[in-house]
């Protein structure tokens, strides 16, 4: 049942409203399982690449965004390499006159409200309309960023993308609980996908001379395969059969909740709406010790990313400043991509070690800011592919591990919770990057 008609059966109407109530009838042979594994799995990394893309390509058009310019004739462009704005001309650093965490900013806190609500209610909406907005959220990002005349606007459309992100993050990773555990990794990997081709893409395009405006609308496909990848590719989750590898593994679970009830159906579409606050409370204490990892892990890429990338600048080479910012942002997600493809090459259990070593990331780099000891861009292209790989070392391990530790009636549940993780993590380091940005543009 993995056509596009199959697919609207699916959980329409609510998750709380599927057929369980009605008189079962004799099933026909199941479908090819194979191929219902691998159409799961090539769904869900298209729809963790759709996700994604348009957040990721905010981030990498920030320097862009802020460097907005009104031209002749009513049209708004931005220069594929624009004369950056200094905050002070005795200033050591070429700055922009707001910070690209104001970017960042606009690209994640809708996100985290999105994030901090949906554990209260967000479950008791349907599946698919929540898709459907999502995907009309992404391409209404491109379209307003491309053809703004002002920065306030610009920041409008990066509202939408993080609206359409947050959105879909919550939903699809909420929607794993009804599939076999191999779907994370797919996820994982499709939202690594999604940093690296999304800021390739915006590099690549106005690397060749297409504007940035252009640039933005070529990419108004990825929300429509979005809607595809969920209305037409996945399977029922009606169908799904675990089997061998997910047997395995419950052996080795160590549960979030202890319980002597016994296990609920692997597919139980009503558990989160089912929940008491009591086991609600219970189950968000025993994630704490893979949220806050997450949120260290986050907070201090994050600072890095929107606070230090554009104060990272090199004058000895033949990079311009924002074609330095674009390769920054490359070489990150292309770390991102490599670690959140790679759970079936090794898993980590410790993400606490992850955390710490991206803190000491940080704290690197900021001193290069404020001292510039190292003597070359390619040394800081190392250790920022560096920190993408522990970044989605840590995301992917997160919620693999997550999705073993908890039974499968606290599944959805525990998967909206924690997704707020990188989320948070992300706000704090945008709200002390703008400061740290206006301070250090004072220097002379």
């Amino acid at each position: 049942m993995g056509g596009c008609a199959g697919s609207r059966r699916r959980l329409s109407d609510s998750e709380g409203e599927v057929t369980a109530q009605e008189p079962r009838e004799p099933r026909p042979p199941p479908p090819d399982r194979q191929g219902a594994h691998w159409k799961n799995a090539m769904g869900f990394w298209l729809l963790g690449l759709c996700n994604n893309f348009s957040y990721v390509v905010m981030l990498s058009a920030a320097h862009d965004i802020l460097s907005h310019k009104r031209a002749s004739g009513n049209q708004s462009h931005v220069d594929p390499d624009p004369v950056p704005t200094p905050h002070n001309n005795s200033s050591r650093f070429d700055c922009n006159s707001v910070s690209t965490a104001a970017v960042l900013l606009a690209d994640i806190l809708p996100t985290l409200v999105i994030k901090l609500l949906a554990p209260l209610g967000l479950h008791l909406l349907p599946y698919s309309p929540r898709v459907l907005f999502s995907g009309v959220c992404a391409a209404g990002s491109f379209i307003l960023v491309a053809f703004s005349h002002s920065v306030v606007t610009s920041l409008c459309g990066v509202v939408l993308a993080s609206i359409s992100s947050g959105l879909g993050e919550v939903t699809f990773l909420s929607l794993t609980a009804f599939y076999p555990r191999a779907v994370i990794s797919w996820w994982s990997s499709g939202t690594g996908g999604a940093g690296l081709l999304g800021a390739l893409s915006y590099l690549g395009l106005t690397q060749v001379g297409l504007s940035p405006q252009h640039t933005l609308l070529s990419m108004l496909g990825i929300p429509a395969l979005l809607l595809a990848s969920y209305f037409c590719l996945l399977t029922s989750p009606e169908l799904q059969d675990p089997g061998g590898e997910e047997e395995a593994e419950r052996e080795a679970r160590q549960p979030l909740m202890s319980s002597e009830a016994p296990e609920a159906p692997e597919w139980k579409p009503d558990s989160s709406s089912s929940l008491s606050l009591q086991e609600k409370w219970t189950v968000f204490k025993g994630l704490q010790c893979y949220i806050i990892p997450l949120v260290l892990v986050y907070f201090a890429e994050y600072f890095i990313n929107q606070g230090l990338f554009e104060l990272l600048f090199f004058r000895n080479t033949s990079l311009s400043h924002a074609q330095q910012y674009r390769w920054y942002q490359m070489l990150y997600q292309a770390g991102v991509f490599a670690s959140r493809s790679s759970l079936r090459c090794f898993r980590i259990q410790f993400t606490w070690a992850l955390a710490l070593l991206q803190c000491f990331n940080l704290v690197f780099l900021l001193v290069d800011v404020w001292l510039s000891f190292l003597p070359s861009i390619y040394l800081v292209f190392l250790i920022i592919l560096y920190e993408g790989l522990l970044g989605g070392a840590a995301y992917v391990n997160t919620f693999h591990n997550i999705a073993l530790e908890t039974s499968d009636e606290h599944r959805e549940f525990a998967m909206a919770t924690a997704c707020v993780s990188d989320t948070l993590g992300i706000s704090l380091s945008g709200l002390l990057a703008l400061p740290l940005h206006d301070f250090l543009c004072r220097l002379s």
